[in-house]
């Protein structure tokens, strides 16, 4: 590993050992808090915008992998990896993609004029607007990771969709897993 590699992981894992030392309480409140804006596009600097039913609202020009480079298209690429899996009711980020977000943080911080949305998603349990917080709340925790590393918070937009957009249907532990996720797609002038 390059000193330069040690570094970014060294404040990935301090921004992980900060993140896991706010409290159970402070998380619940914080989910329900956000539950009022159920269906809400949020800014990674925290400003909630209401009102986008429409996902064409939202949406800009998403990048395929071939306009973002031959490492998005290559599986031994972090880069290839655009989905963040999450443990059933949580928004910690799990070990395995602390490297994943980082190099795409790095990604980010190369191409300044990309932008990336963090859709946030969860199972079908739980009611509709607790999933809406529930995405929210994983997408906040990866656009935090990559502040952390320096992306500057324009650079993301974070969007919930809760329940509504299952990776798979099904109705047991296998599809449930697959569906607690944070994708991250980018956006560009073309």
């Amino acid at each position: 590993m390059h000193l330069k590699q040690y570094k970014l992981f060294g404040i990935v894992l301090l921004t992980l050992t900060l993140a896991a030392c706010s409290s159970t309480e402070e998380k619940a409140a914080s989910i329900i808090d956000q539950s009022q804006n159920a269906g809400a596009v949020v800014p990674a600097d925290g400003a909630t915008t209401k009102g986008y039913s429409d996902e064409a609202d939202i949406a800009g020009t998403e990048l395929s992998a071939e306009e973002l480079g031959a490492e998005f298209s290559d599986p031994q690429s972090l880069l290839s990896k655009r989905t963040i899996y999450f443990q059933y009711d949580s928004s910690q980020v799990q070990q395995d993609f602390i490297p994943v977000i980082a190099a795409h943080a790095a990604y980010l911080l190369q191409h300044p004029n990309y932008k990336l949305v963090l859709e946030g998603h969860a199972d079908e349990r739980g009611s509709p607007e607790y999933n809406i917080a529930l995405g929210e709340q994983r997408a906040k925790a990866v656009s935090r990771l990559m502040e952390a590393q320096g992306v500057p918070p324009a650079q993301i937009t974070i969007v919930s969709y809760g329940e509504e957009k299952p990776a798979v249907d099904g109705h047991d532990e296998a599809a449930w897993q697959l569906n607690r996720r944070v994708e991250l797609v980018y956006e560009g002038v073309k």
